[in-house]
């Protein structure tokens, strides 16, 4: 028999997981008590998810997330093209819009056609830039009511608790990180579900019905974001390895309904996610791997504030970090303190155990290969080792699987307030001779000791609002349409430099025209070389390399027959209609490189340079 007092034991034995909350009379009385409870949770997570891009909000017009990078114009483009292939009955997987003409493998990036499709009339009718914006905040909301209805059914029935474990569990540091440019690695919903139906498999009872429906789940998440899902299913591994160790007679038990379950989820999800996985690792333009080199967290980061943080220092924080995006640990060391506190406290439960262990493991994995170790040159090596070269695991950065902590965290949060509540309950009602006044008082010092503690470890992490700057302006000569005059169907308007993991603004000027134009270069993920090694962005160009060069340093080079003749090739490589120059660093340096590349003066359009070297100036 298994522990029934144990909150992750199967449901026949969960029923004493918490005391049962007091019955509410009458049918009317429960239906509202329930829409009440099922509203103010995500509203409330909504309105945290609001505030937190309060600045994005404000002025879709021009607001642009300054820590995204390049990415929210990367992830504007994703959308934008995907309702436009999806409202012309273009194929979702593969476009020529961006590095024309050989085009990228949108499978083989990070488009989300989970969201991106069923949101493509949104993005059509209101723009990309809502639809960013509504699926970073509707997808925290989601992510922190999908992680509350968890915890709140396997975990604890106090809603409080649950919905502080939620919280933390959606908007630790290393997710609001990703909050500025990765919707795939927050919009994580799907990923509570996907938990729940794997342990009702384990309860033994309509395992078809729950296999189906966590096949139909697996599916989804592949279509909203696969790094997200093998970072989940090596912490539910490592979950389940543990637990299974601690409560070995809890999985003898569980095993053969989950082994039948995942077989029936297997049969589901393969044949709908087949076609589309093929084509993302054998398609036009897919790769085999992004060798992204050695990217773990130092050490330090585990215990420091992030940038974003009410307490965070954005120096401490870039340091200790590739960049704002991938602030991927800063739980700071108050929680971290507070953590080892409840474990050690509730270190007789066999899920506490599992969940610490866990976020040990995961947070292990995320310092790489190689672990420096703080203030020496030394380093040792990490558990990462093991998984470095294994397929999938090679192009994952692997500091990310510090993101795995913040839902076990949030457990272990939610399971120490329950913990308070309930002896702030016993030290209420235990009949030990004393008056009631003393026991309300012993109750009281207890909840607001521990609110103390939480509050303690929780408000220093506590986001900013998200910070934003105004977008450049797209050029009058793509806003008005003018550049029709320049570029005909089958040739690509040429952006100088052409748009780039370094410089994307240029995907804005494409979907403010419909599409009707295709861009050489551009920021996305695609093959390099025979062995098809992934890489950022297009395959390097001699000119391109050169008007990038320029554009960084100022310094005009020296222009002879051989820099001419390979600007001429490139030019007809990407079927160049025009080249248009606007709003650049360095802007006159460029235009003069160009004029001597080219052999001809620009003309002024608007607020922009362009040079006609298409049909136009054929016909002309």
């Amino acid at each position: 028999m298994t522990n029934s007092t144990d909150p992750m034991a199967p449901r026949w034995a969960a029923e004493e997981i918490a005391p049962a909350e007091p019955a509410v009379r009458g049918r009317t009385a429960r239906f509202f008590r329930l829409r009440r409870a099922s509203l103010t949770v995500p509203a409330a997570y909504l309105l945290a998810a609001l505030l937190l891009y309060i600045n994005l909000w404000t002025d879709l017009g021009r607001a642009y997330l300054v820590d995204s990078m390049r990415d929210q114009s990367q992830w504007e483009w994703f959308f934008a093209v995907t309702a436009h292939n999806v409202l012309h009955l273009e194929n979702p997987l593969f476009t020529t819009q961006q590095n024309f003409p050989l085009g990228v493998n949108l499978m083989a990036n990070t488009v989300m056609l989970g969201l991106s499709v069923p949101l493509a009339p949104v993005t059509a009718l209101l723009g990309a830039t809502v639809t960013w914006a509504v699926v970073l905040t509707g997808g925290l909301a989601a992510t922190a009511t999908a992680w509350y209805r968890l915890i709140r059914k396997y975990l604890t029935r106090n809603r409080t608790a649950a919905l502080l474990g939620g919280a933390a569990a959606a908007f630790a540091p290393p997710m609001v990180s990703h909050a500025n440019a990765h919707p795939n690695l927050v919009v994580l919903f799907v990923i509570p579900l996907i938990i729940d139906r794997s342990l009702r498999l384990a309860e033994g009872r309509q395992v078809p019905r729950h296999g189906v429906i966590l096949g139909l789940l697996l599916a989804w998440q592949i279509f909203l974001g696969e790094e997200a899902l093998l970072l989940a299913a090596t912490g539910m591994l490592a979950f389940a390895a543990i637990y299974a160790c601690l409560r070995p007679a809890v999985a003898r038990a569980a095993f053969p309904p989950l082994v039948r379950g995942l077989a029936i989820a297997a049969a589901v999800c393969l044949p709908i996610v087949a076609y589309p996985l093929y084509w993302q690792f054998f398609g036009d333009q897919s790769y085999q791997s992004i060798l992204h080199g050695p990217t773990g967290n130092p050490p330090l980061s585990l215990i420091e504030f992030s940038g974003r943080a009410l307490a965070g220092n954005e120096d401490t924080a870039a340091a200790l970090s590739l960049n704002p995006t991938e602030q991927n640990a800063f739980y700071g060391w108050p929680l971290i303190a507070l953590t080892l506190g409840i474990t050690v406290v509730l270190w007789d439960r066999a899920v506490v155990r599992a969940l610490a262990g866990t976020a040990l493991f995961t947070a292990l994995l995320s310092l790489g290969a190689a672990v420096p170790l703080p203030w020496t040159d030394t380093t040792v090596p990490g558990p990462w080792w093991v998984f470095d070269r294994l397929p999938l695991f090679e192009s994952v950065i692997e500091s990310r699987y510090a993101m795995v902590c913040a839902p076990a965290l949030g457990m272990l949060l939610a399971l120490a307030w329950t913990t308070i509540a309930e002896s702030a309950a016993d030290a209420r009602g235990r009949d030990d001779g004393t008056e009631e006044r003393d026991r309300c008082h012993r109750a009281l010092v207890i909840r607001v000791a521990g609110g103390l503690a939480l509050g303690a470890a929780l408000l220093p992490i506590v986001p900013k609002p998200l910070k934003t700057v105004d977008r450049p302006a797209v050029p009058s000569l793509v806003a008005d349409g003018g550049w029709r005059s320049y570029v005909e169907p089958g040739r690509s308007l040429v952006p100088v430099p052409l748009p780039s993991p370094g410089e994307a603004s240029a995907l804005k000027w494409q979907i403010d025209a419909g599409f009707g134009f295709p861009l050489p270069g551009g920021y996305f993920n695609g093959p390099l070389g025979p062995d098809r090694i992934g890489i950022y962005g297009a395959v390097p160009r001699p000119t391109n390399d050169l008007l990038r060069e320029v554009r960084n340093s100022g310094r005009i080079p020296a222009i002879g027959p051989e820099q001419q003749r390979a600007a001429r090739e490139d030019l007809e490589f990407w079927r160049a209609g025009a080249l248009v120059l606007s709003g650049q660093p360095h802007e006159e340096a460029l235009r003069l490189t160009l004029e001597r590349l080219l052999g001809q003066p620009g003309k002024r359009v608007g607020n922009a340079w362009v040079w006609d070297v298409g049909w136009a100036s054929a016909r002309r």
